[in-house]
């Protein structure tokens, strides 16, 4: 049921434009989904969820993440806004 729920939550633009801003830099880096999440200590499961826009980073996880790829979370907010 929780699935469910999950697949129903409304993405808005500016989250599916930083999942998608995340997965060009993390490809840009040659970086599987799995050595992204082992170097930002999350869960694999959590960043695939992420880049599919089907869950919003806290701040915290969003700055493990961008520190992960070498990138300021800035820079990458900054990204998503502007396409967004």
């Amino acid at each position: 049921m929780m699935q469910q729920v999950q697949s129903q939550m409304p993405r808005d633009s500016l989250s599916l434009e930083f999942a998608r801003v995340l997965r060009k830099e993390r490809l840009a880096r040659g970086m599987s989904q799995e050595s992204l999440a082992h170097r930002a200590g999350l869960h694999p499961t959590y960043v695939g969820l992420v880049e599919r826009g089907l869950r919003n980073p806290t701040i915290q996880a969003g700055h493990r993440l961008a520190r992960a790829l070498r990138v300021p979370l800035s820079d990458m907010l900054r990204e998503a806004e502007k396409r967004a």
